[in-house]
Order: C-alpha cells, then sequence, then structure tokens
C-alpha cells in the first residue's frame, strides 16, 4: 500500500538540501551566536527543540533550553528570543504562548504554514513549505526544521543528506522487524532523537517502544532487553554498551551514519511495522495533525 508518509520519508534528502540553502541566505531569521534562547514545541517537535537546544550549547553557541510548547514556558528568565517550531501552526499551545510573549521577548517561528495563527503571532516567520506533510504523522517537516537549525550552526549537512539516502536505498535488517520490543538511545543532542524514534514506533506501529540516554539505560532499563528486543544507538556508541546489550540476548544496532539519517531508518521500520500489522501508518488512532483546543488564545 502507498502511503503518504512512505514517500514524505523517501522526500528528506531534498528537503535538506533546500533548508541548508534557506539557512545560507542571509536573510533567514536565525538564532544568533550568544543569544540566550528557549525552544519550544510539540509532540515530534518538542523532540527536534531538545535535540537542538543541546546541540547549539554543545558547540558553544549560546544558553539553550527546550520546552513543551503546552507547558507554562518561563518568560521571566531573560531570553532574547523564543524560537517555535510547528509544522500546522495551527496548534493551541504554541499560538497561545508566543501570544503570551508579544511584547515581551522576540519569537520566531519555524512552519509548514507561513499564514497560520501562530504565523500571525511571530515577530519572524520561516517558511518551509516545502517539507509540508498530508499524513498525520510528522517526518519530514520535523527533520527538515532541525536540519535547517543545525545549518543555522555551521553544520555541514552534505554528509547527512548523503547518510539519508543510504538509509533509504538500503533495505532495513530483517531480524529487526522479527523484534517484538525495541529501545532507542542516544547522547548529547542524540537523545532528543531517540525519543523521537520511540515516539514515531510506538504512534504509528504500536510497537512495544522505550527510550534513553545511553549511560542512563544502563541503570535499570537495560532488565527489559531481552532475545525479543532490538536495541538501537543513535550517534556515538558508549565504550562497553554493546557488549552489556548483547548480554542480554538482545540484537544492537550503531554504525557512523549520522544521528538524522538514522532517524529516517526509524521512521521506515515504523512505517514497516504498522504495515504486517494490517495499520494504516498515516492516520493512528486517536490521532490528529493539530491539536486546536477550544476557547479563546490566552495572553
Amino acid at each position: 500500500m502507498t502511503t503518504h508518509v512512505s514517500a514524505e520519508i523517501a522526500g528528506q534528502p531534498d528537503c535538506w538540501r533546500r533548508a541548508a540553502d534557506t539557512a545560507a541566505d542571509h536573510a533567514t531569521p536565525l538564532p544568533q551566536r550568544g543569544e540566550r534562547i528557549a525552544v519550544v514545541g510539540c509532540g515530534t517537535s518538542y523532540f527536534m527543540a531538545r535535540a537542538y537546544a543541546a546541540l547549539r550549547e554543545s558547540l558553544g553557541a549560546g544558553e539553550t533550553d527546550a520546552f513543551p510548547a503546552s507547558d507554562e514556558t518561563p518568560l521571566g528568565r531573560g531570553y532574547d528570543r523564543i524560537v517555535a517550531l510547528t509544522r500546522s501552526g495551527a496548534t493551541t499551545e504554541v499560538a497561545t504562548l508566543l501570544a503570551r510573549a508579544s511584547g515581551r521577548i522576540p519569537t520566531l517561528v519555524l512552519t509548514s504554514v507561513p499564514d497560520s495563527r501562530a504565523a500571525q503571532h511571530a515577530d519572524g516567520v520561516v517558511g518551509l513549505g516545502f517539507a509540508g506533510e498530508r499524513s498525520v504523522v510528522q517526518t519530514r517537516f520535523a527533520t527538515t526544521a532541525l536540519q535547517l537549525l543545525r545549518a543555522g550552526l555551521g553544520v555541514d549537512l552534505s554528509a547527512s543528506i548523503a547518510d539519508a539516502e543510504l538509509a533509504l536505498y538500503e533495505p532495513l535488517p530483517t531480524a529487526w522487524e522479527q523484534r517484538g520490543q525495541f529501545t532507542f538511545l542516544g547522547t548529547g543532542w542524540t537523545v532528543g532523537l531517540a525519543d523521537e524514534a520511540a515516539h514515531k514506533l510506538r504512534g504509528v506501529a504500536r510497537a512495544w517502544t522505550e527510550s534513553y540516554a545511553a549511560m542512563e539505560y544502563r541503570h535499570g532499563p537495560i532488565v527489559i532487553s531481552d532475545r525479543s528486543s532490538l536495541v538501537c544507538c543513535l550517534g556515538p556508541e558508549p565504550a562497553g554498551l554493546r557488549d552489556e546489550v548483547e548480554a542480554t540476548g538482545a540484537l544492537f544496532a550503531a554504525d557512523a551514519i549520522d544521528p538524522v539519517a538514522a532517524l529516517v531508518r526509524a521512521q521506515r521500520l515504523a512505517v514497516t511495522l504498522a504495515a504486517r500489522r494490517g495499520l494504516n501508518p498515516d492516520r493512528p488512532r486517536h490521532a490528529s495533525r493539530s491539536v486546536i483546543l477550544s476557547g479563546a488564545i490566552r495572553r
């Protein structure tokens, strides 16, 4: 069955190239080095926000926090800017937060709908309409927003794009599809990516999936791993981790592929597992493209 999400997953390398071009345009209002910023989003966008925040700080570009837009983001912390990630721009929590910040803190929104409600409340807008999606499931918008922000930090996306093309071309290992329990691990900025990988498998395939910082996984969660498990590390593999995982009987997967490209593999795995289980990956149950709450936007 041909699905929107499968086509959108396949379109990511081209979207990332356009993101790199957008970041190179001096007119694009990306965060500046040294700014103290907060990055917000909901669901998948929040996981991308967390990944970017950790990466930005690790590169010395400035103090960066990440919050779910559904929380009361602390606007009194003296941020130079708030950056919001929202595919549709219609999510109530994001629009509400931007309205609260209006006139108090400069705001920037990355969205695939530049004339959306969230965009109307923002001081700056980066339109990513070329990464828009028809599926309920977020894939290429989220990764494109993250890649744009990575490029804004000076990261050359060439290797990541090449790795994503490889991740799309190579068949998934058959042994992955045969597992019943999945754990994704990350280190540093890739912990957010691990959380997103688990989020995809749970939402799309209803699979038993967990995610952890790699070192924290050793402090208890490793007990769930057994011969039915796949444990996949996105990003650098901590010394000794492979041996500990394989001692449980679990299948361990890690390589030198760019972590965002590795997320593409997890997206493909989610769609494959959904098909095996007779599920429609375009329409996960109880999910919608945007969470829109009743009532007016609060200021």
